[in-house]
């Protein structure tokens, strides 16, 4: 097919097309996150569009026949929350030269920093074609809408080559992921810690236990609607307790455990026969991932989070022969409990040249103090033997 008879579309809905279309996109382990119903699930439920600052603008490439090609999930940002890639010091920098930041581009998954595919193409498409027809046009919508800058958050290594060929510029960040070496339960994954990783998880389960805290996992295929609202309960205090406004709705939650249940699973923490707290994991069991997404509580116990978001976690990966358990984004806390610094990256584009460079010079100078940072994390290994991840 010749280039010149691909056109390229931007949507503000996903429902101006069709799911089939969507997902026909979607390779078997593109996970969960990139799903028609995920995404559109959040614009159903004003969680993302309207007035939060996240604009609908995903970009299509189709061709002459209106047949879809590629591609990206794309917002329109008026500002950099639920990013989880920051970059507050330069939109401050921007405006201090007189320069207008926001909105800009950003094509992620709302609120979810996991790596994934960000630029889709139809199977038996040029896939190399689609993927720099997508790019290019991505930077002349930045250009032509007059936006700051365009920002590819977590996607794949193989797209971050033809990103970085068409000048993007590569930031580096750190998460903290659990893998399963075949453990067959807890003990043994205990036994593959040092001894001091191992006392501190035992010192704060025990620490749990004596609050007589059980716990229930509930496969979100059997979730209740109650269920869901307790969960959300949870989830919205969590953020009311950080003085902060939930990303998602209870609407939102309750879509989602109605739309997507296998992909979901809740533990709940009770005492005395009472929920207390409730934490919810996300898997894909194509890819034998969980990702750990939102937890909460209503009552405060030490070290419960710990055990209902970490540990309760890691004992249903075990079971469930899932392979990687990510914790979400940051906290180099996760390291005592048994996870692995993993090196991402992200791609960023800025229209304004002289911008651009200065924070190319940034990314320079960053990136060896990354590598630094995650040398000497490298010194705090959880494992007996182990190593860092790339």
């Amino acid at each position: 097919m010749k280039q010149d008879a691909i056109k390229l579309r931007v949507i503000q809905s996903l429902s101006e097309i069709d799911e089939a279309d969507w997902n026909s996109l979607l390779t078997l382990d593109a996970g969960p996150f990139l799903k028609y119903v995920f995404l559109s699930t959040l614009e159903k439920t004003a969680c993302v569009g309207g007035d939060t600052g996240w604009q609908v603008a995903h970009l299509l490439a189709e061709d002459s026949e209106s047949q879809l090609l590629g591609a990206m999930p794309l917002y329109l940002k008026q500002h950099s929350y639920g990013e989880f890639v920051f970059d507050w010091a330069w939109a401050q920098a921007y405006e201090q030269s007189n320069l207008r930041y926001y909105p800009k581009a950003l094509s992620a998954i709302p609120f979810t920093p996991v790596r994934g595919a960000r630029i889709l193409v139809t199977p038996g498409a040029d896939k190399n074609a689609i993927q720099k027809i997508l790019i290019t046009g991505l930077k002349t919508l930045v250009r032509q809408n007059e936006l700051s800058s365009v920002h590819v958050l977590f996607p794949e290594n193989s797209e971050l080559e033809e990103l970085k060929k068409q000048g993007f510029m590569l930031r580096d960040s750190v998460q903290f992921h659990w893998h399963n070496e075949g453990y067959q339960d807890f003990e043994q994954f205990l036994a593959a810690l040092t001894m001091k990783r191992r006392k501190n998880i035992r010192r704060e389960r025990a620490a749990v236990a004596n609050h007589q805290i059980s716990y229930q996992h509930i496969p979100g295929s059997s979730a209740t609607v109650d269920d869901w609202t307790f969960f959300y309960r949870c989830y919205a205090n969590t953020y009311i307790e950080h003085r902060s406004s939930p990303y998602l709705s209870e609407e939102c939650i309750q879509m989602l455990g109605a739309s997507m249940p296998d992909n979901l699973h809740l533990i709940v923490a009770t005492q005395d026969g009472r929920p207390i707290a409730s934490s919810l994991l996300v898997v894909d069991r194509m890819t034998a991932k969980a990702y750990g997404r939102y937890w909460g509580a209503i009552e405060h116990i030490p070290c419960l989070h710990f055990e209902l978001a970490y540990y309760q976690a890691i004992e249903y990966c075990i079971r469930e022969g899932i392979e990687i358990f990510e914790g979400g984004a940051q906290g180099e806390h996760k390291m005592a409990r048994g996870f692995l610094p993993t090196t991402l990256q992200s791609a960023h584009w800025i229209a304004d040249s002289g911008f651009s460079n200065a924070v190319k010079r940034f990314l320079e100078r960053e990136h060896e103090g990354m590598a630094a940072y995650v040398d000497e994390l490298e010194q705090h290994i959880p494992l007996k033997s182990s190593k860092v991840l790339p």
